[in-house]
């Protein structure tokens, strides 16, 4: 179970995390998919920086924990939280984001990006991917866990489902699926338009999977409970957590909106953004203290 001290300095690096994914969405000349990179920032905190066994110095390390992105067009939030971890150079990221050939690209490019373990960006893909990889691990005895972020809008798609089925159907207790249950798409809410997904957490169950609900994926202590309470990998079923989040988690104008899927910050909004982040930091500070 982590400390007090480990879930303050977890919080820290979200809020650095947020800082970061602003200002790059405020100086960068194309479109960031800032909504979505906030919701999931606690998510892909706490991964990286607390559950997730890796070492940034040995990526073939055998006995790593696996990591796919389904929702590749989180990408630039990936990259943020594996360099807090020491993957990668902030500023290497910053200045070579999007550009012919670089290693960060706008979707995840294993060919550019040893560090993965594979390219992503089609959704509805991830998780068989994974199951591809869990299965590997189970054929040779080995015990590492198989993680798999996954949008709620992607999990529309009947690939997710036929993955879902084979994954308790192999009784792959190695694989841990996170899902982004931000009940938004680029462009609408998920209740609304799209076909309606609840009870969500109940049709994964249905699937055959262990599922823990997490009620605020945007509270790093829950998040960080949720996964101290992911079962031993040797298992026989596949764990879901399903975090509730909040699309543009942190900025009074972003949060719920559909219009900020994706978009830059112009200098005024930049500032609102920030000082939103800030202020709830201090708050948060404040009542720990």
């Amino acid at each position: 179970m982590a400390t007090t001290k480990e879930i303050f300095s977890l919080k820290e690096l979200a809020y650095e995390m947020r800082m970061k994914l602003l200002k790059f969405c405020g100086s960068y000349s194309g479109s960031v998919h800032i909504g979505g990179d906030l919701s999931m920032t606690e998510m892909l905190v706490a991964l990286w920086n607390y559950k997730i066994k890796c070492n940034p110095e040995d990526l073939a390390w055998p006995e790593r924990d696996r990591f796919i992105m389904s929702k590749g067009h989180g990408a630039l939030a990936m990259y943020i939280a594996m360099s807090l971890r020491g993957f990668f150079d902030y500023d290497e990221i910053i200045s070579t984001y999007g550009k012919l050939d670089s290693k960060f690209g706008m979707h995840p490019c294993r060919v550019q990006l040893p560090a993965l373990e594979c390219s992503s960006g089609s959704l509805g893909q991830g998780l068989a991917m994974a199951n591809g990889l869990a299965i590997h691990a189970k054929s040779k005895g080995e015990n590492y866990r198989v993680f798999c972020l996954m949008g709620d809008g992607e999990t529309g798609e009947g690939s997710v489902w036929e993955a879902a089925m084979l994954s308790s159907s192999y009784k792959l207790g190695n694989i841990v699926g996170l899902v982004d249950r931000n009940h938004q798409t680029m462009t609408f809410y998920t209740e609304d338009k799209y076909m309606s997904m609840d009870p969500y957490a109940d049709k994964w169950r249905a699937f055959g999977w262990n599922v823990i609900e997490v009620e605020d994926g945007n509270d790093m202590e829950q998040i960080v409970n949720a996964l101290d309470a992911i079962p031993d990998p040797s298992g026989d079923k596949p764990t879901m957590i399903v975090c509730n989040t909040l699309k543009g988690k942190g900025v009074s104008f972003m949060e719920r909106s559909l219009g900020w899927h994706s978009g830059t910050l112009g200098t005024e909004d930049m500032e609102r953004a920030l000082a939103d982040v800030e202020a709830a930091w201090n708050a948060e500070k404040e009542e720990m203290a």
